[in-house]
């Protein structure tokens, strides 16, 4: 791959982070607008979802801070391309991660044993998420809603009854981002990122995988057949 085709699928993959952020944030009423070089919402979004996403590497605080929140506590931004110094604005570095991207024609993992289902109504939405955050009394992020997206998918991973982990699809700017994936209960993490694959290439087949990771997420996603494309960065206005 030359780094013209990395720069390009970096730049698909930001658009594609930004078309599932708006469609979560739609899912709480929350508006969003795409910009020629960044999505923001004047709303506060909600917990853990950036308020502006950059998508082109030559976008500058100019073309999306004006109109953020910046007085309510917790607005962020995602510096898609961590090119950007928005210290002198207010912001603190949160963390740094890499695009993934896994090629449409890489061979398919090995055949999890999890079953996978499509959630599709706000009881088992409901069930989904405690189980992504880690237990009752977590932040109300996945909202019924967001079930109706066309473009999205959330799916549950079961090993016999029990939900033992998670994905949410998105299919935006001709790829698939994969995020919120997760594993409860002992589950092997390796048999997630497999089942997901796979149900990625199912859902829509023939196109390639993004998504961004970092830590022990990353080097799963490594594992499982990803390669790195670059770096991002998120940074946290201090209140």
């Amino acid at each position: 791959m030359t780094s013209t085709d990395t720069d390009a699928l970096r730049t698909a993959a930001a658009r594609n982070n930004a078309g599932w952020c708006a469609a979560l944030c739609r899912s709480h009423g929350v508006p969003g607008t795409f910009g020629p070089m960044a999505w923001w919402s004047a709303r506060r979004t909600p917990p853990y979802y950036p308020d502006a996403i950059t998508l082109h590497q030559d976008a500058v605080p100019a073309d999306f801070l004006t109109p953020l929140d910046t007085a309510a506590p917790g607005c962020s931004v995602k510096d898609s391309f961590a090119t950007l110094d928005l210290r002198s604005s207010g912001f603190v570095e949160l963390f740094d991660a890499q695009w993934i991207h896994r090629a449409p024609e890489l061979p398919a993992p090995q055949t999890s044993a999890l079953r996978t289902a499509r959630v599709s109504t706000a009881a088992r939405l409901l069930d989904w998420q405690v189980a992504w955050h880690g237990g009752d009394g977590g932040p109300d992020v996945f909202r019924p809603p967001l079930l109706d997206e066309p473009s999205v998918r959330v799916l549950a991973f079961h090993e016999g009854d029990e939900l033992s982990g998670g994905v949410v699809l998105n299919h935006d700017a001709g790829l698939v981002g994969l995020s919120n994936l997760f594993a409860v209960n002992g589950t092997d993490v390796a048999a997630v990122w497999s089942s997901a694959i796979s149900a990625a290439a199912r859902h829509f087949p023939g196109l390639p995988l993004v998504g961004y990771e970092h830590g022990n997420d990353l080097a799963h996603a490594r594992a499982s057949g990803f390669s790195a494309l670059g770096p991002l960065r998120v940074w946290l206005h201090e209140a």
